[in-house]
């Protein structure tokens, strides 16, 4: 192989790596947010004015978060869940696209989800029973 074709080589790897830093750099804001802040399958989906709050079960356990229509500034959101017979589980903050996970051990048991994005909000009443 000559010289040319070697340093043609090297430009092209050097440029498929640029590419790929880039992609790396761009990535995580995206990876954020499509990211489930809550394992297991989802079960439920509660629509409100502002977001919705997604509700997810996993070996007897239920956790729940809540995601603002418009993701953008930060503005005050909070989730909640509580399963029949035990106090709820908050949380509260301030967040721009959506809360972090809330789970609880709800086994068979009942549970009341609520959640909240600026000035709209959720209250599913029992549910998963």
């Amino acid at each position: 192989m000559d010289s040319g074709a070697i340093r043609r080589r090297l430009a092209l790897g050097l440029c498929v790596l640029t590419a790929a830093g880039l992609l790396a750099l761009a990535a995580p804001a995206e990876a954020h947010a499509a990211a489930a802040p809550c394992p297991g399958r989802k079960v439920r989906t509660l629509p409100f004015s502002t977001g919705s709050v997604h509700v997810y079960k996993s070996g007897g356990y239920v956790c729940a978060a809540t995601y603002a229509k418009n993701p953008g500034p930060l503005r005050t959101m909070s989730v909640s869940v509580q399963a029949r017979g035990h106090r709820p589980v908050p949380h509260k903050g301030k967040h721009r696209y959506h809360t972090p996970g809330v789970k609880v051990y709800a086994g068979q048991r009942c549970v009341w989800v609520k959640g909240s994005a600026g000035r709209g909000s959720v209250d599913s009443g029992w549910i998963l029973c």
